[in-house]
């Protein structure tokens, strides 16, 4: 099947994210909010992206120009109705995207395929509120999008032979390099790196060391390029809490248990880059 018209579901980092890198591939794509404020938050962080490139030399201003007209912002979910791929970017609560697989169940037509970008929740799940489990799949992108190399692309217990091949053919033809893997919670990415970054987080917690000290042993000793606390806090506290705990969950093991620090830390509203405070302060950069 040949992939012409793109919708991302959600406007956020990592829905525009997705968004400039298949425009930037001469896709077509829509992309999708609840609301104009949140599409409009979209493009603008589009156009900042791609403004860096073009400081960089890596793009032109005709290129970034060419890459923007491609998007289309919209509010209204129908615009998935004659969509041949729907990528799904929504926050990372399995009620939300249950409700928004449905409601593109009903939408898209027969032979689109619908994936979620989710980052640990089970793809079997979610393929659960279609009448299409064959259609649905995982493709989970790392973050920032645009930089980032890997997909990883995860079947869902009913997924097609023909929908994974086609998934990871249209990773590459984004530039992308995909891995398959299986449908377990945290995928492969995350229940690894969560384990990293939570174990940093009970060092702090247990006194072993600040968190700056922490980085530097991780980047110094094992050529990490940015260290667990920092890393926690470019992808956000809550959401970093948000997989830990889909893990525990999923699991039932306590090695997967969050840390009370990192629940105490997404209590009070510092969740890192976002919000200005986590293990770090951002208040002067982002003021």
């Amino acid at each position: 099947m040949n992939i012409r018209s793109m919708v991302v579901v959600g406007a956020g980092q990592m829905g525009s994210g997705i968004a400039q890198t298949a425009a930037a591939r001469g896709f077509a794509v829509t992309l999708y909010d609840i609301d104009r404020a949140a599409t409009d938050r979209g493009m603008a962080s589009i156009g900042h992206s791609l403004s860096r490139f073009v400081k960089k030399g890596r793009l032109t201003e005709e290129q970034k120009s060419a890459c923007l007209s491609l998007i289309s912002p919209s509010t209204d979910m129908s615009a998935a109705a004659g969509a041949d791929f729907v990528i799904e970017a929504a926050p990372e609560r399995p009620d939300i995207k249950r409700a928004i697989f449905k409601e593109l169940d009903r939408l898209c037509p027969p032979h689109a395929i619908l994936a979620t970008n989710t980052s640990s929740l089970p793809i079997t799940d979610i393929a659960a509120a279609t009448k299409r489990p064959e259609s649905v799949i995982g493709m989970h992108f790392m973050n920032p999008v645009p930089v980032m190399p890997l997909v990883e692309v995860i079947r869902g217990l009913a997924t097609s032979d023909e929908v994974c091949a086609r998934v990871m053919a249209f990773a590459k033809e984004l530039g992308k390099s995909a891995v398959e893997v299986q449908d377990f919670p945290g995928f492969a990415s995350n229940r690894i790196l969560m384990l990293m970054i939570n174990e940093a987080i009970f060092a702090v917690y247990e006194g072993v060391a600040e968190p700056d000290a922490i980085d530097r042993v991780m980047k110094l000793g094992m050529n990490h390029p940015m260290g667990p606390l920092e890393l926690a806090d470019f992808i956000g506290l809550d959401t970093c809490l948000a997989i830990m705990e889909t893990l525990a969950q999923g699991f039932g093991d306590s090695k997967y248990r969050p840390c009370p620090l990192l629940r105490k830390y997404v209590a009070a509203g510092w969740l890192g880059r976002k919000t200005g405070r986590g293990f770090y302060s951002y208040e002067q950069q982002s003021g």
